[in-house]
């Protein structure tokens, strides 16, 4: 992908461990713009593993989490015209683990919002190693107001 992802483009300096460039020991997720949400693929290395051979499904949840997350940003900041995405903290999300995610598989991970509503997003999420579901997701994100602990964890 040639373009910059969301979270470099708004948020370098983040220390998230799922999503965070600036945290060399997280998992650095890079999602990139689609039609109605987000993609990314990730790598997992050997210490995501659960057991040998498969991914840990805490792994798997951080994944969905961040990427939904910065799907609901974007989404807030494309639906109010804003320069920047607002941050959004996840208010509920679920994960559903359909089968085994592999690991030495690149695992591709697609988001599509589902409902806007003022500064509430719902994301519906799909995780999918060599063609076949492993994880399906969704979350409630919200944008948060000043005074919020996370209000500036982007800058």
């Amino acid at each position: 992908m040639t373009e910059i992802c969301v979270q470099q483009q708004y948020a370098p300096n983040s220390i998230c461990f799922g999503c965070g460039p600036a945290n060399n020991a997280g998992l650095r997720i890079e999602s990139y713009r689609i039609e109605n949400g987000l993609i990314m693929e990730f790598l997992p290395s050997k210490e995501h593993q659960a057991f040998p051979g498969m991914i840990n499904g805490g792994i798997i949840g951080t994944l969905l989490d961040c990427h939904g997350n910065w799907t609901a940003a974007v989404a807030i900041m494309d639906s109010k015209n804003l320069t920047e995405p607002p941050c959004t903290v996840t208010a509920s999300y679920s994960v559903k683990l359909k089968r085994p995610t592999p690991f030495g598989k690149k695992l591709t991970i697609t988001s599509q919002i589902c409902e806007i509503d003022g500064d509430k997003v719902n994301v519906e999420l799909l995780l999918e190693a060599d063609g076949k579901v492993c994880a399906s997701g969704s979350g409630l994100f919200v944008a948060v107001k000043e005074g919020h602990p996370a209000y500036h964890r982007w800058n």
